[in-house]
């Protein structure tokens, strides 16, 4: 996987790391995770039982699972599952695999805002003849979601401070570089200094992305009313 960017040459991603693989790993998995974890949270409450079943079966399974193993796995196991001679980018490993856990977190976040709704909204909406996939889309969705966002903010945030995990395939990120120069022998010594500011930095970003879910969460229940 190689990526330009503004006219600046190739950078592969094993030469990626500190803050900027932070934040592309933790963006890049939610983007993938979320979408699987709202179907899956449809899927876990649908009346069809395969569906139900096998959404259940996958929830359980990847929230069950070590994240740590989850990476070490995907990194062993896609390339062996790949068709010969595709290969697939470690970063792309690691970033499958924790999307399918965060797919499994999320999806139980955000049935717990469809928990949260009353049923007579869905079954005013079918007597005024929606099908099922609108009524999700236009009604039931919008509300759950917000409802679900407290704990889908805190599901990122622990993804974010998850992505030291990577160090585990040889991909450095920020607590990862951080260590790396302490093994220069300038640092000997530093280590406070080292891991102060990388928690620092972690403890901003993090209460950034808090201070955002709650400045959300206030302007949707004015929208809404509430």
């Amino acid at each position: 996987m190689q990526i330009a960017v503004f006219g600046l040459g190739y950078v592969d991603t094993s030469e990626w790391g500190g803050l900027m693989l932070d934040v592309i790993v933790s963006f890049v998995t939610v983007a993938g995770a979320l979408p699987l974890g709202i179907l899956l949270a449809l899927g876990r409450r649908s009346r069809l039982p395969l569906v139900r079943f096998a959404s259940v079966v996958f929830i359980e399974f990847w929230r069950g699972v070590p994240i740590i193993t989850v990476i070490f796995l995907a990194s062993l196991l896609l390339p062996l599952i790949m068709p010969t001679g595709f290969d697939v980018d470690r970063l792309a490993r690691a970033i499958i695999g924790l999307a399918f856990v965060i797919a499994a977190y999320m999806a139980e976040a955000v049935r717990g805002g469809l928990q949260a709704l009353p049923d007579s909204q869905a079954e005013a909406a079918q007597a005024l003849g929606l099908g099922y996939w609108r009524i999700q889309r236009m009604i039931v969705l919008p509300q759950a979601l917000r409802i679900a966002l407290p704990a889908m903010t805190n599901e990122f945030i622990a993804l974010f401070k998850n992505t030291t995990l990577v160090l585990i395939v040889s991909l450095f990120d920020l607590l990862g570089i951080a260590q790396a120069a302490l093994a220069d022998p300038a640092w000997v010594g530093m280590n406070m200094e080292a891991y102060v500011f990388a928690g620092a930095i972690y403890w901003f970003a993090c209460f950034g992305v808090s201070q955002w879910s709650r400045s959300r969460e206030k302007r949707l229940q004015v929208a809404h009313g509430r």
